[in-house]
């Protein structure tokens, strides 16, 4: 998986598959897990926000918390996530192979 996490523009590489063409299910996958990450990530901001500066892992404004985080959002997503990227990949799948 790319590290996407803050990149919202490499979400938007897929393009609608030509006809006749078939999809890339390995891209399409990579995609889907990347915007699950993204949700992830933005899930785990809100909590952290309420986290108080004596957590071991990190504070609302600790650095080390952030990587923590960044990395937590990458294995989960990668571990097969909440389901957020399998709904999308199911979706992504039916778009490109619609006429």
């Amino acid at each position: 998986m790319t590290d996407a996490l803050m990149n919202v523009a490499a979400l938007g590489g897929l393009a609608p598959a030509k006809p006749g063409q078939r999809p890339d299910a390995d891209r399409l996958r990579e995609v889907a897990q990347d915007f699950e990450a993204m949700f992830l990530h933005q899930m785990l901001s809100a909590m952290r926000q309420g986290a108080s500066e004596d957590n071991p892992l990190g504070g609302p404004d600790s650095p080390f918390g952030s990587l923590l985080q960044s990395e937590q959002t990458k294995i989960i997503a990668k571990a097969g996530g909440i389901g957020v990227a399998d709904a999308i990949l199911a979706e992504l799948l039916k778009t490109q192979e619609a006429p």
